[in-house]
């Protein structure tokens, strides 16, 4: 079974591994069911899920008749105002076959403009708390991409307390020193105030180029068994945070099968070696 750790401050014992559930974006009812199985039998208990994710929140709603209880459940919210925030959290709930979810996120929030709007008068955020009051929600989180999302996720925590952030990291992002000094100031912050911290892309490789697409992985994903339990137990070596399960099916079991074996983190010599063997690229352009 694979290792549970607190959900920040949310009172949740959650499995490291979080199942990332837009690997159910275009799946059918049938693999979505398969999925749950690999889920239970692995012991992961919480899933993350956004209203953008396709149709993964109709996926995940016949199992909450059956298995509420089992799982810690997240969604997402990309609107930035609150009026399409409220239509967003209803449709959500609807699709999901819930009263409440556990936790409702501010998707993608990384660049200033809809961080403006979002964060205003009028805002998404009015909406997530107004949730929060009503019963919708029982937390709030914020999530984002890229370079710069370590020190938009500051400023976010400086302007509500958020119950959870959620970005990217890798041995090839913590490789550039100034994203390493970022990740690191936030992950301080976040253990002061004992917010959750979700991690993603743990199992990029790069962007998809001239190879073949064969995965439905918006970027390049690490392949091999040894690959991932490298990437894997390398992430998973950071104290208390999480990692969010790549968006692909076929990938799955082999992520949370390198979770349930993790020991110990690798020696960075040897991710400098991976890195270096599968020409490990950035998905967001040039470092900034």
């Amino acid at each position: 079974m694979i290792e549970r750790r607190p959900f920040g401050r949310t009172g949740h014992l959650s499995s490291v591994t979080l199942f990332g559930a837009a690997a159910l974006a275009r799946a059918s009812q049938a693999d979505a069911d398969r999925t749950l199985e690999v889920l239970l039998r692995h012991g992961v208990n919480h899933i993350d899920t956004a209203a953008r994710y396709g149709d993964s929140e109709l996926r995940i709603g016949p199992w909450m008749a059956r298995h509420r209880k089992d799982f810690f459940l997240a969604t997402k919210t990309g609107s930035r105002t609150a009026r399409e925030g409220r239509e967003d959290i209803h449709r959500s709930l609807e699709r999901l076959r819930v009263d409440q979810v556990d936790l409702l996120q501010l998707h993608s929030l990384g660049h200033p403009d809809d961080w403006d709007q979002a964060m205003g008068p009028g805002g998404v955020l009015e909406a997530a708390i107004e949730a929060r009051q009503q019963g919708l929600t029982r937390f709030i989180g914020v999530t984002g991409h890229g370079w710069t999302i370590p020190v938009m996720h500051r400023r976010s925590l400086a302007r509500f307390d958020f119950d959870s952030v959620l970005l990217p990291y890798n041995f090839f992002m913590a490789e550039n020193e100034r994203y390493r000094r970022s990740f690191e100031e936030i992950l301080t912050i976040c253990r002061e105030r004992n917010v959750a911290v979700q991690t993603i892309k743990s199992i990029a490789r790069g962007p998809w180029a001239t190879t073949d697409k064969n995965h439905t992985t918006w970027y390049q994903p690490l392949e091999d068994q040894a690959d991932i339990d490298r990437a894997v137990h390398w992430v998973l070596g950071v104290p208390g945070i999480f990692l969010n399960t790549v968006g692909d099916l076929a990938l799955l079991p082999k992520v949370l099968d390198a979770a349930s074996r993790f020991e110990k983190r690798p020696s960075d010599e040897g991710m400098a070696g991976m890195l270096e063997a599968r020409r490990m690229t950035s998905l967001f352009g040039l470092a900034t």
